[in-house]
């Protein structure tokens, strides 16, 4: 093979080009020979003394053939220069010229869209804002308004309409006039799609020349409606803004069918220049261009000329809506996706083997948000947020939260970009802490809007160190779709999505302990004393209730509705830590939890992603829910990349019975404790069953709610614990967490749109289960037993505390006779060795 590609090469070497490179060497020498006097002093000498002695009076027409050769000849020579002008830059030798292959799959830099389930868009991803239309879906004015403006005979030529280009030579370069453009929208279409290109003195000819190029390819490849759908997805219009669907939602807040005339006459005036024309900075000088435009339009009988005249009459009218990816419903979500849909594009391969990207390759993001909800959810956060910050502020009266402790303003600079930027620039801590100290004017949030203030950075920090947060996520219990999901207050001045943040979670642990006794087998009616006790192989461990308050009984129900520290620490004593973390981690809690007593309190740092997760067990029968919250991904042709399979089989966290059991404990919270105002301020009628729950010092604000449609949590508290209300009444989850979670419910009761919400009903339990759970949640003092009582109790005491100890034995012989099993076994494999 080898042999035979040498012959072959040979004998293309010496039988084709060796011949004609010496065919070409000879010519050239006899050219060179025949023009060798021309190069000679003496011949210049005689021309010149030709045209001194060239009289113009006397002479005849022959003596004008010198100047009709030179003419000639510099005509031969112009066009052999253009001809390998042309071929040069259709070869690629001054940069990439695109083959008709390419051109036929070349695609625009399209956003990606995010989708809720009811099909509202939510926001999109891009580097280039731009959604593309189809040709139908286009305005027929603003059609008609870019021919009559930008090339008349579009219809008429192939790409380059010689008679005007031939305009623009003659009255540009000859008469110095004004002539409009040359170029045809094919030319412009190729400038859009491939950018001009710098290249120095060269730079207007070889540019020309490359579109002129592709324009003719275009031209052969795509029929003129095609090209006229391409130019009008392509077209820039200011900034990062791209073609007239996006331009008429900005401007005009319509979509490109939907066009008025006299407003597609203001979007093609911009293509002249889209700063200068832009209707938004310089309305006056875009009413004129707008003008112009109809002007046009009229002049080629796109309209009647009364039809102009009245259209320029109207007052240039503007629906501006600007959007950034912090407007919009469900920033915090959406900027959560962002960075899981990121990653899954890299990893994802198209056709050509290129990897999907987010911000150019037009994706549909369909997800289970509800966009109904998730506007009542916004709307609740604002409403009571708003209110409970005036309550803060009130409750310190100017004072900073944080007394005298500095390391929470130093802590916050210590995260702010501004402090890493300076950083990153080699100033030292003692200079960056001085400019922190200039004051500067800046724009600063509050709830009554944006304000102009002057202030120095760290003043900022504290400034916005005292504002309280939250978080909401709402989720299908029996799906583990999420229907909404608020992160914060405000995504463009807070970016820290609280939804999947770690805090400390308080009481709102306490339904996965009770449910870990359940499934140990403690009976839901047993009445624990409510006593405080000390348990010295826990180093003193002596827990205290939230009140202050002892003495009495509680069952599970009561003691959850009161949330009673004293018997939820009698309950993990009795369950065991190790157990209780397990039905943790079965819950789908993947937080690292410490195995402590007093996790039984909610001293663990948990996310409300994950609490919600595992109350929506609670709601399904006791399985494991995931959280969904991506439907289905497809490609810009409609071609699904990934979709949710709803049949995935779940673990079982606890059994039916005793999930059931737990909906019935939880909703005494409702009924009897801590969240009974969700019935008398709210008038909520629908089944609920919930926790609330406050953290430490109450710097964190807990309420879960499940009903039979939803599972909500909410959070509340400030970036840093140390801010918090001084008083348990004002920071608890009952005061600060729940309204919100009651609002929220509200609206979506009241709305017509979710029937049946307000009045919805958790099943009911059997007749067996409702005899099991008939006890009084609460009794001041144990009825009196007499002598046999005592005995069948102390009996059936003993005979607990001896199973759980037998089990126990049985447990570690059988891991002992593990051990020694696999000791054997490495035994023999070493004798073996």
């Amino acid at each position: 093979m080898r042999r035979l590609l040498k012959k072959l090469i040979k004998l293309v070497v010496y039988g084709l080009i060796l011949p004609v490179t010496l065919f070409l060497k000879g010519q050239l020498h006899q050219f060179y020979l025949s023009q060798k006097p021309k190069f000679t002093r003496p011949y210049w000498e005689r021309k010149r003394q030709r045209l001194r002695e060239f009289n113009l009076k006397e002479a005849k027409f022959s003596d004008f053939n010198f100047l009709f050769r030179a003419a000639y000849k510099t005509g031969l020579y112009l066009l052999l220069f253009a001809c390998i002008f042309y071929l040069t830059v259709f070869a690629g030798a001054y940069g990439h010229v695109p083959s008709k292959r390419e051109l036929r799959s070349k695609q625009n830099n399209t956003a990606s869209e995010v989708y809720s389930a009811d099909g509202v868009l939510l926001g999109r991803y891009y580097i280039q804002d731009r959604t593309n239309v189809k040709f139908e879906d286009i305005s027929p004015a603003a059609i008609d308004a870019l021919i009559a403006t930008e090339d008349v005979r579009f219809y008429e030529h192939s790409g380059v309409d010689i008679r005007s280009s031939f305009r623009v030579l003659i009255k540009s370069l000859l008469l110095q006039e004004e002539s409009g453009g040359g170029s045809t929208l094919s030319q412009q279409l190729a400038k859009n799609m491939y950018p001009r290109q710098d290249y120095w003195l060269w730079d207007m000819p070889v540019n020309k020349m490359r579109e002129i190029i592709i324009a003719r390819k275009l031209e052969g490849i795509y029929s003129k409606q095609e090209l006229l759908e391409l130019y009008l997805n392509t077209v820039p219009m200011g900034g990062n803004l791209f073609g007239i669907e996006r331009a008429s939602r900005r401007f005009f807040n319509t979509s490109a069918d939907s066009l008025k005339t006299e407003e597609a006459a203001v979007l093609v005036g911009m293509l002249k220049a889209n700063t200068t024309y832009s209707p938004r900075l310089y309305p006056e000088r875009s009413k004129q261009r707008r003008n112009v435009v109809l002007n046009q339009m009229a002049k080629y009988n796109y309209l009647s000329p009364a039809q102009a005249d009245s259209l320029k009459q109207l007052p240039l009218t503007l629906n501006y809506r600007y959007t950034t990816h912090n407007d919009g419903l469900a920033p915090y979500f959406r900027e959560q996706l962002r960075l899981e849909l990121d990653k899954w594009a890299s990893s994802r391969k198209k056709k050509n083997g290129d990897p999907y990207n987010l911000y150019t390759d037009g994706l549909k993001i369909y997800t289970t948000i509800d966009a109904g909800m998730q506007k009542h959810a916004e709307r609740a956060v604002a409403r009571r947020m708003s209110l409970l910050q005036k309550k803060f502020d009130a409750h310190w009266k100017g004072r900073a939260p944080w007394g005298n402790d500095a390391t929470v303003v130093q802590n916050a600079m210590l995260r702010s970009d501004r402090y890493k930027k300076l950083k990153s620039a080699g100033l030292s801590d003692a200079e960056i802490k001085e400019k922190f100290r200039q004051p500067v004017t800046m724009t600063v949030y509050s709830w009554n809007g944006s304000k102009k203030e002057e202030m120095s950075p760290m003043d900022s920090l504290a400034y916005y160190e005292r504002f309280l947060n939250t978080g909401l996520l709402s989720m299908e219990p029996g799906t583990g779709f999420i229907r909404a999901w608020v992160g914060g207050i405000n995504h463009d001045v807070f970016k820290y999505d609280h939804v999947r943040a770690q805090r400390q979670v308080g009481s709102t642990f306490k339904p996965i302990l009770y449910a870990a006794a359940l499934e140990k087998g403690i009976p839901p009616c047993t009445y624990f004393p409510n006593e405080l006790q000390t348990y010295p192989e826990y180093d003193d461990w002596s827990p205290q209730n939230a009140t202050g308050q002892y003495g009495g009984e509680y069952t599970m129900r009561g003691a959850l509705a009161h949330s009673v520290n004293t018997i939820s620490a009698q309950l993990i004593m009795r369950t065991g830590v190790d157990r209780t973390v397990d039905m943790a981690h079965q819950f789908g809690i993947q937080s690292k939890l410490p195995e402590v007593p007093s996790i039984a309190l909610g001293t663990a740092d948990i996310s409300l992603m994950e609490m919600v997760s595992a109350y929506a067990s609670f709601a399904s029968r006791g399985k494991q829910v995931n959280p969904v919250y991506i439907q289905k991904i497809t490609d810009r042709n409609g071609n699904v990349l990934r979709e949710h399979r709803g049949n995935e089989e779940t673990k079982r966290a606890l059994s039916p019975t005793n999930a059931a059991i737990m909906l019935h404990l939880m909703e005494g919270v409702v009924e009897e404790g801590s969240a009974r105002r969700l019935r008398s301020e709210f008038g909520l009628r629908m089944d609920i069953a919930g926790k609330t729950g406050t953290s430490q010092e109450h710097a964190d604000g807990w309420f879960i709610g499940i009903t039979p449609k939803l599972v909500t949590g909410v959070w509340v508290g400030a970036e840093s614990p140390k801010v918090r209300f001084r008083t348990l009444a004002l920071g608890q989850g009952s005061n600060t967490a729940l309204p919100i979670w009651g609002d929220f419910m509200k609206r979506i009761a009241l709305d017509p749109a979710y029937p049946g919400f307000m009045k919805s009903q958790f099943e009911p339990l059997p007749p067996r289960l409702q005899e099991r759970l008939s006890c009084e949640s609460f009794r001041a003092e144990p009825p009196p037993q007499n002598f046999f009582d005592r005995v069948l109790d102390n009996v059936a005491d003993k005979a607990v505390k001896t199973y759980e100890e037998w089990k126990e034995q049985l447990k570690k012989r059988r891991e002992e006779r593990k051990k020694e099993k696999e000791d054997k076994k490495d035994r023999k494999k070493k004798d073996r060795d």
